[in-house]
């Protein structure tokens, strides 16, 4: 009986993460964003003007983001952030804590972008790219 409850819950587990999907927000007067530009700003290489929040480390959607946008893994990425910050080429975005924060975040500022589950999207920001 433990063994099919076991199944049964990672089962669901599975299906409830292949139907949840990352997307890139910004303000609800924000335009598209193309897969390309999505990556040059998460990787500080973007548009100066553009303010980029992350989700804090160990965060799944996170992971799961930046596997999809810029192709690097958590430890990847933090090795990144570290030779930019050494060699003075530049730091690395604010984070915030959950989608409530990032949204928040977002909607305050016409400038800025961030990602959340597409489960958490509201009328307080737009989705400018399904990545």
């Amino acid at each position: 009986m433990k063994k099919l409850l076991t199944v049964f819950a990672l089962s669901l587990a599975a299906i409830t993460s292949a139907n949840a999907a990352v997307v890139i927000i910004g303000n609800p007067a924000a335009s598209d964003l193309s897969s390309s530009d999505a990556k040059k700003a998460f990787l500080g290489k973007g548009d100066s003007s553009v303010v980029v929040y992350e989700l804090e480390e160990g965060n799944a959607t996170r992971s799961e983001f930046h596997q999809a946008v810029t192709g690097k893994s958590d430890a990847q990425l933090k090795a990144f952030w570290s030779k930019q910050v050494f060699t003075g080429k530049g730091n690395p975005p604010a984070t915030v804590p959950n989608a409530a924060a990032m949204k928040s975040a977002i909607a305050s500022n016409p400038n800025a972008i961030g990602y959340i589950d597409s489960a958490d999207v509201d009328a307080t920001v737009k989705v400018i790219l399904k990545p």
